[in-house]
């Protein structure tokens, strides 16, 4: 079980001071204490956790997070930053002496440059919101997480998310040019700007994928693409998992780059089926879902050299889809895969791992044997272009050693992916969910030097604690 930390109880005594001292400096409305109105706070994506926080603040400009820092600071109180707690490591769990910083409200457009090509968002934009308010010009925002109806810019920086089209068009950090960004003392800073490569170090990678470790991005400022003249998307089914994971393997060795290449399997397919209705085959064991994109010539060329690699591992069927309206049903089912699997299991981990793509085969049929060793189903869903795999292991949260046997799984899962040279996390990030891994991927060393970075930063470890490095690293949780 995943411990969390005990709160400080010179904090506890102090919080009718500490809300006075909040309610000061925001809004009426922008304070929450009250225990019923703090319950949707108490955990996120991860929902085998929860814990109230001391107190939710929802703040509406970059000014207002400030102060808030800075009071925070001053009075030595733990902050959790949070967008839309769709985290499924537990990036936004809070904990019981610890204020959130929720920034929902923070959802303005504030500039978009078609001759430029980016947008300047506040951090509570949602992923989808970029792309709709500049599809009308026939240009898009490329990162596109399963939550991405929901899940905000922020958050989407502080984990570095990627998604189905991450394979032509990359993760967040590949769609950033600036960030607005604000320290634990409640200093703004500006990262970036307007225009790529920036001089000086690279702080844009730094925080991004920083996990609210270092600060809270108020604004983000990304960049636009023009969309393709068309899309289409094909089904590949085959009669084994092992054996559609040497399809994709095939399919990136030969150099090709489709949009998009996802992989699902037999408890998958039958669970988004039922859903999205989009014609999945139920007699396959797994299945591919490959976009290709750009003219009509271009499209038919890649999907023919497609077929000619999917036809050598003997498919039971391929079927491309000859309207947008079919394109669109095949990613209802598949941006409808995690909600799906909540037919077949009352709960279930969404695990997180990277692996080299020539390794998928290996790691699919491991996978299998520890669904067997553990006594858990296992749904395979993920982005398998670039070997970020999603095993859904289902449990059942009520019952103790389900949940024990589901983490045990899964941590199995995320020390194979290391074992065959990937890594632990992929876009989720680590949460707590792998904090207590992070000496599987990382050496003493390296872990000193990234808690150094942390430290510098937030000397006094009072941003997102608990998460990223294990308990007994963390100076001040330890102490």
């Amino acid at each position: 079980m995943i411990r969390l930390p005990d709160p400080k109880p010179e904090i506890l005594a102090r919080r009718p001071q500490i809300l006075d001292g909040l309610a000061r400096i925001l809004p009426p409305d922008a304070l929450i204490a009250d225990p019923a109105r703090l319950k949707p706070y108490e955990t996120d994506g991860l929902a085998a956790y929860r814990q109230p926080p001391l107190a939710v603040v929802l703040p509406r400009s970059t000014e207002e997070v400030a102060a808030v820092l800075r009071f925070c600071h001053r009075e030595g109180v733990r902050v959790i930053p949070r967008g839309a707690g769709t985290s499924l490591s537990g990036g936004a769990l809070p904990l019981a002496d610890a204020v959130v910083i929720g920034l929902m409200r923070m959802n303005r457009i504030l500039e978009v440059n078609y001759a430029d090509r980016y947008a300047v968002v506040e951090a509570g934009v949602t992923n989808l919101g970029i792309t709709r308010a500049v599809e009308e010009e026939g240009f898009f925002y490329a990162p596109d997480p399963s939550s991405q109806l929901a899940c905000m810019i922020g958050g989407n920086v502080m984990m570095n998310s990627g998604g189905a089209h991450c394979l032509k068009y990359g993760v967040t950090a590949n769609n950033l040019l600036g960030l607005r960004f604000v320290t634990i003392e409640g200093e703004v800073i500006d990262i970036g700007g307007r225009y790529p490569d920036a001089a000086g170090y690279d702080w844009l990678g730094l925080i991004t994928g920083s996990e609210g470790q270092l600060g809270v991005v108020t604004e983000v400022t990304v960049r636009i693409l023009r969309a393709a003249e068309g899309a289409r998307a094909m089904l590949a089914a085959f009669s084994s998992v092992p054996v559609a994971g040497q399809a994709v393997a095939a399919i990136i060795g030969s150099g090709i780059i489709p949009v998009a290449l996802e992989f699902m399997d037999k408890p998958c397919i039958h669970a988004c089926e039922a859903f999205a209705q989009a014609g999945y085959p139920l007699d396959a064991e797994a299945l591919l879902i490959i976009e290709v994109e750009g003219s009509e010539a271009e499209q038919e060329a890649l999907l023919a050299r497609i077929r000619d690699i999917c036809a050598r591992f003997d498919p039971i069927s391929l079927k491309v889809a000859d309207s947008a309206e079919q394109s669109a049903a095949i990613w209802k089912g598949r941006k409808g895969a995690f909600g799906a699997i909540g037919r077949l299991s009352p709960d279930y981990l969404c695990m997180d791992g990277t692996i080299p793509t020539g390794e998928l085969p290996r790691v699919l049929a491991r996978i299998g044997e520890l669904s067997q060793h553990y006594g858990l189903p296992v749904a395979n869903v993920f982005h398998a272009g670039d070997g970020n795999l999603h095993p859904l292991i289902m449990f059942d949260a009520n019952d103790p050693d389900s949940l024990r046997r589901a983490e045990a799984f899964g941590a199995e899962i995320l020390k194979l992916c290391v074992e065959v040279g990937g890594c632990l996390t992929g876009e989720h990030g680590v949460g707590i969910e792998k904090r207590d891994l992070m000496g599987v991927q990382f050496s003493r060393e390296e872990l000193k030097l990234q808690r150094a970075i942390k430290s510098a930063f937030d000397p006094l470890w009072l941003l997102n604690p608990a998460k990223v490095f294990p308990l007994e690293d963390n100076p001040v949780l330890a102490a």
